[in-house]
């Protein structure tokens, strides 16, 4: 459980996901996992906002989804609801969220690009999966749909309406080498001696969390044209 998302729309709460068998996912089984990440559709087949990011949880690999149920799985349940979302009409009706996936989402699990190295491919799949990072990094379309045109480019609007720069740096008139974008998530810190805030510093408190190999894995690929 944690704090509300507030956005364009209207605050998004996110929900329970401790086993707890009535407020949370004790009663999913495996395959209710792998759809509710990569399909965006719950156990009782409804689908779900685009705020819980599917979108890119779609291309984690079955393996890796079996490891994180078995992590969530291994945690105490917490017996304990989450508000309902507080959305603006016509966000508000659900109702209308099949026709948002048709239009606007497909499923796909991560292919590699068999032009690049292995560590760009690892880079590529943690920074457009599980890391998600564009559902912040890349602006959103009216639909509020990813405008993957402008991949990682940056959001004017991004969580409790921060402006969020972009990080392909292949674009950015600072590029940052790769060894800044390792001390950026590793410690927070930017080029100029700078620390990072806002929202960012809660993730690098996560991503001062990954192995060696996978931030220099992410600092690889988004440091590359």
């Amino acid at each position: 459980m944690g704090i509300g998302l507030i956005t364009e729309v209207g605050t998004f709460y996110p929900p329970n996901i401790t086993p707890d068998p009535d407020h949370g996912i004790g009663n999913w089984n495996q395959d209710d996992f792998n759809r509710a990440m990569q399909q965006g559709i719950s156990p009782t087949g409804d689908p779900y906002y685009p705020a819980f990011p599917y979108t890119s949880y779609t291309r984690m690999t079955n393996a890796d989804l079996v490891d994180l149920k078995a992590y969530l799985d291994s945690l105490p349940g917490v017996a304990q609801g989450t508000p309902e979302h507080d959305l603006s009409w016509p966000f508000s009706l659900r109702s209308g969220l099949k026709l948002w996936q048709w239009i606007n989402f497909t499923p796909q699990e991560f292919t590699p690009d068999n032009t690049q190295s292995a560590v760009w491919n690892r880079g590529a799949y943690i920074v457009n999966g599980p890391g998600h990072c564009g559902e912040c990094h890349t602006p959103r379309t009216l639909t509020m749909a990813l405008d993957n045109s402008l991949h990682l480019q940056g959001n004017p609007q991004g969580p409790d309406g921060e402006l969020v720069p972009g990080i392909d740096m292949s674009l950015r008139d600072d590029k940052w080498l790769a060894a800044d974008i390792i001390d950026a998530l590793q410690i927070g810190i930017t080029p100029e001696g700078d620390f990072l805030g806002g929202s960012m510093a809660d993730v690098i408190d996560h991503t001062s969390q990954l192995t060696e190999a996978d931030i220099h894995a992410i600092a690889n690929y988004l440091s590359q044209p």
